[in-house]
């Protein structure tokens, strides 16, 4: 029964709870942690909730709605009304960790889009390979760790979709250009040849995440996986670019290599300027 002594209204727990939609069980986990407490107790020792507890209440759930754990809860209620301070650090810290995973779930989608896509152009006529795609996945993840992977997702959804499929068409179109200068035998002195490098290195130098520290470690761990899985990989990209032969991603980069040791080394290089237009 709900009691008015003429001082505002109280609810017993089962009132509250009911009030509330919050179960017994946790108003009673509440004033176990001293999160919710009733504030007063009937002679017989029963709970009652002022109109001030069902206000706490309320704060509790809207600010678990948002994300925080109870303590974090705790910390914030247990400051002045008018200091928003903690609240403010709180969501903020919050808001990061929803930005990572949305992230993490962008990145997600694109593989599994990714591993479908080569499904629906029968790229994988049999289970091996498909299999063999898996791995290659999972090899990736060892050689960059989680914190490296959460780095380079912030750093997608900082560019956005749109650019990053930007980075996608100029990377095909510089490998496609690259790999007809080698087949054909260009110089790596060619000016077109060396714009083509500068190119790369600058698309490349955009997608990075501008934490040198981290930038070096994306960059080991990538030579890393590339030294050690460089056939497995260049079989995986083959499948998937029509015109690109298994054996030609490892002779691309060792072209690469050698024009920048042209670049690189004074008095390599011929007096030709660098061609505007390709």
């Amino acid at each position: 029964m709900t009691e008015n002594d003429g001082s505002g209204r109280r609810w017993s727990i089962g009132e509250l709870a009911k009030a509330t939609g919050v179960t017994i069980r946790t108003l009673y986990h509440y004033e176990e942690i001293g999160l919710v407490p009733a504030s007063e107790r009937t002679a017989s020792g029963h709970r009652r909730y002022t109109e001030a507890d069902l206000r706490r209440l309320y704060r509790v759930r809207a600010l678990r709605g948002l994300g925080l754990s109870l303590d974090e809860i705790a910390r914030v209620l247990d400051r002045p009304g008018d200091d928003l301070t903690a609240l403010r650090a709180l969501l903020g810290a919050q808001l990061a960790e929803l930005d990572l995973r949305a992230a993490r779930i962008v990145q997600l989608k694109e593989q599994i889009s990714g591993l479908l896509w080569l499904l629906d152009k029968t790229i994988m006529p049999d289970a091996e390979k498909f299999m063999a795609t898996l791995e290659l996945h999972s090899v990736y993840e060892s050689y960059f760790s989680q914190e490296l992977r959460d780095h380079l997702a912030r750093r997608r959804a900082e560019l956005g979709e749109e650019r990053m499929e930007g980075f996608r068409a100029q990377w095909l179109d510089l490998l496609r250009q690259v790999h007809r200068h080698m087949l054909d035998g260009t110089p790596v002195e060619d000016p077109r040849v060396q714009h083509l490098t500068t190119q790369w290195e600058a698309m490349a130098a955009g997608l990075q995440t501008g934490d040198q520290q981290v930038d070096d470690r994306l960059t080991e761990a990538g030579m890393a996986l590339w030294r050690d899985s460089g056939p497995e990989l260049s079989a995986e990209l083959s499948r998937q670019i029509d015109w690109l032969d298994a054996g030609d991603l490892p002779a691309i980069m060792h072209y690469f290599e050698r024009v920048r040791k042209v670049r690189d080394t004074p008095g390599t290089q011929g007096d030709e300027e660098t061609p505007g237009a390709l």
